[in-house]
């Protein structure tokens, strides 16, 4: 029997024999621990014998979890997060050094540079542009092992060096270039594109960095012992060092960070404030997930106020991610669920939030999802899609505070365009990092 099996087996009897001595000496068992613990007792929902099936931390792999149905993995992990959250021994212990961690620029020319992240400020600073425009850093949660994460991954990267660069899509032997399987008429958008958007005078311009916390976690155990506010720590030490020997300004500053790197995101951010006194002008979470590992009697995780902004898409909040509201403005891609449309398991669905942020960032695409104020998908179905719209993904207005639900297709485009009638007397186009309400 391996380890965490038999650890979960003496959970599960201990349980046992704490609920049969009554309640009194459960709440006593209990007092110190917060509400959701105190729902946690193993053997309430989970008999001696599924205990010793679960596999352990070291048996379970993404590969693992892309063979079961969103249910049956979302299952899973839930099991094995609310075995974790029982467990007092269970702390954060892995923590990548930034030596460790391999990152990449992509420049405003097109160019690529792979780094260490320690080595971000210096290559920065022999970039001549570099910081004079928008800086957009997103650091990935997930190895790059499996082609859903590593397509995920490419299409975030393709549509920036669309925004910033003025590219067309890349021909077909790039690795840059969209699957047959979603080869596609082009929307009226996309039509007008390579003619239109390079010719405009206020087009973005910036450079993006891809920071690979993700591929330096070897495996599932890595991942859920990952030390999130001490690895959020180094990143936000860099970054320091990156506006002040790149003289890159905070404000054109945009940490996108998806699933476990959300939560590092939202760290770096903090700790980029206590070092220096000024906030990031914006994080951003994609399926931010649950934290397995972390210390006692202390908060950690992507929160409003790592940012002057900080908005969340929650593509598979009962699978791998977590449902609980984490920024100024949350999102729920068809409700708060295991998965979405079109997602067959829960790496899949997870991933389904850095698709549905990178469509938002190709131009043209910028109000594909339209979202509604609401708390469940029913809940927004009965007020048809009406109240307050607000835009999923790059065009977030800062302003916007609360949950907000809609719907999105099962393949790409993603995005539901609403009816041009509709669009009016809402939002305006999203300023890439200077907010409307501010003066810089």
């Amino acid at each position: 029997m391996n380890p965490l099996r038999t650890v979960c087996l003496l959970m599960g009897i201990f349980a046992l024999a704490c609920a049969n001595s009554g309640p009194k000496s459960m709440n006593s068992m209990y007092s110190s621990r917060n509400s959701i613990k105190n729902s946690l007792k193993p053997t309430d929902w989970l008999s001696t014998s599924e205990l010793e099936s679960l596999p352990s931390l070291n048996e379970l792999s993404l590969e693992k979890l892309e063979r079961m149905s969103v249910e049956e993995g979302a299952d899973l992990l839930n099991k094995l997060y609310h075995l974790t959250q029982v467990s007092e021994n269970f702390e954060p212990s892995f923590a990548p050094k930034p030596s460790e961690i391999q990152a990449q620029l992509i420049t405003p020319n097109n160019q690529k540079i792979n780094f260490k992240l320690n080595e971000l400020p210096k290559i920065a600073k022999e970039q001549k542009e570099f910081g004079e425009q928008e800086v957009t850093i997103f650091i990935t949660g997930l190895p790059q092992k499996t082609e859903t994460i590593k397509k995920a991954t490419r299409k975030l990267v393709q549509a920036y060096m669309q925004r910033y660069n003025g590219d067309a899509p890349e021909p077909s032997n790039n690795k840059y270039e969209d699957d047959s399987s979603e080869k596609r008429n082009p929307s009226s958008s996309e039509e007008d594109y390579s003619t239109s958007w390079k010719s405009k005078s206020n087009k973005p311009s910036g450079s993006l960095v891809v920071i690979d916390l993700g591929s330096s976690m070897p495996n599932f155990k890595a991942y859920t012992t990952l030390d999130v506010e001490q690895t959020g720590a180094k990143i936000g030490d860099v970054l320091v060092q990156l506006t002040d020997k790149a003289d890159v300004a905070q404000e054109t500053i945009h940490v996108i960070g998806s699933n476990i790197g959300a939560h590092v995101a939202g760290a770096a951010a903090r700790q980029f404030t206590r070092e220096t006194g000024h906030q990031l002008r914006r994080v951003t979470g994609l399926d931010p997930s649950k934290i397995y590992a972390k210390k006692s009697q202390s908060l950690t995780g992507l929160a409003r106020g790592d940012a002057e902004f900080v908005d969340a898409i929650h593509s598979s909040a009962y699978g791998m991610g977590a449902p609980t509201r984490c920024g100024d403005v949350d999102f729920y891609p068809n409700g708060p669920s295991d998965g979405v449309p079109g997602a067959d398991n829960v790496v899949e669905a997870s991933m389904r939030a850095v698709r549905y942020f990178a469509e938002s960032v190709v131009p043209g695409n910028e109000r594909n999802f339209p979202a509604v104020g609401a708390t469940s998908l029913k809940e927004y179905k009965n007020q048809n899609g009406n109240g307050k719209r607000v835009y999923m993904g790059i065009s977030t207005e800062y302003d916007v505070e609360g949950d907000f639900v809609l719907q999105v297709n099962a393949k790409s485009p993603f995005g539901r365009q609403t009816p041009a009638q509709k669009q009016q007397n809402y939002h305006s186009i999203h300023k890439p990092w200077k907010m409307s309400s501010r003066d810089y």
